[in-house]
């Protein structure tokens, strides 16, 4: 039994750690992907996957403008940056 919790405990743990941010806004007020694409770009940004996820935001994959790895949620309205990993 003590495993089994164990086991649920980290599997919860590693799912939540997993997770991204959520945004909530409607569909129609979000920035084109284009645009957006454009935008991130102009910061420096090499976009080499680009994804609405899980939670409803934009997400990157790609490099930086100093060419380090990078992960980033975007408030799809904005562009505004609310996670980086």
């Amino acid at each position: 039994m003590k495993k089994l919790l164990v086991s649920i405990v980290a599997t919860l743990t590693a799912t939540s750690a997993l997770a991204g941010p959520a945004c909530n806004a409607p569909k129609d007020k979000w920035m084109k992907e284009s645009d957006f694409k454009s935008r991130i770009e102009a910061q420096g940004y090499q976009i080499k996957t680009f994804k609405v996820s899980k939670g409803q935001c934009y997400e990157i994959y790609g490099f930086d403008k100093a060419g380090k790895k990078v992960e980033i949620y975007f408030d799809p309205i904005t562009a505004a940056v609310l996670e980086s990993k």
